[in-house]
């Protein structure tokens, strides 16, 4: 499943797709399918770490600022550590991802990779570093805009939603009967999506002036 937000603010469901596995070939797929649909640009597309899709939204779409979700990065990093240790290491990865730039992040992490938690667990900066190009482009923004993009907690919560759905089922005979059902919890959860989140108004104009002509801006 995807989800996009409008320039007004307004979240859509750009649609679901059913698949064995997941890799580039099939996020070619759906871009390919998305772009013939009519969209037409992509701003900013939030990931939670999906094998080969960084490369193929920048391939089909190569203005996109592409970013990983802060979120999705922060439980791997507490995954290493045990639930004791869980809090400070929660509050020392802060310094990092609510850096006022990019600049100041990197210092950041070099400064928690060369500390104790760094040194006990040097797979957590290794894997900040290996995502770096896609970690940073929030920073660049303001507060609003940062809450808008550093995490894809509205997929997973669409995603909460339709597993529900699928539990009350129990099973299916086939794809196209899961379809149905998916398409039926998908618009009752879509009717909803009246109006743009309180953070919006200010970042829509921080929007139109970081992306220019690219942004169109409106009033939802």
């Amino acid at each position: 499943m995807g989800i996009g937000v409008t320039c007004a603010g307004c979240k859509e469901v750009l649609g679901f797709w059913i698949e064995q596995t997941e890799g580039a070939k099939f996020w070619l797929k759906v871009m390919h399918e998305l772009k013939a649909r009519g969209m037409q640009d992509v701003l900013v597309a939030v990931t939670d770490g999906l094998k080969g899709f960084p490369e193929v939204i920048e391939a089909v779409y190569p203005q996109t600022l592409v970013q990983a979700c802060i979120v999705h990065l922060i439980r791997y990093s507490l995954a290493h550590a045990s639930y004791q240790e869980r809090k400070k290491l929660a509050a020392a990865l802060k310094a990092v991802y609510r850096a006022p730039g990019a600049e100041q992040a990197e210092a950041a992490l070099d400064a928690f990779e060369a500390g104790p938690w760094g040194r006990k667990y040097p797979a957590i900066a290794r894997s900040w570093r290996s995502r770096w190009p896609q970690i940073i482009p929030f920073l660049a923004f303001s507060e609003p805009i940062r809450r808008a993009i550093y995490t894809t907690n509205a997929m997973e919560s669409l995603h909460s939603t339709v597993r529900r759905a699928v539990r009350t089922r129990g099973h299916f005979p086939n794809d196209r009967a899961a379809a149905k059902l998916l398409c039926l919890a998908l618009r009752k959860v879509a009717r909803k999506w009246v109006r743009p989140p309180a953070f919006w108004h200010p970042a829509r104009t921080e929007f139109a002036l970081q992306f220019g002509e690219r942004f169109r801006l409106v009033t939802p």
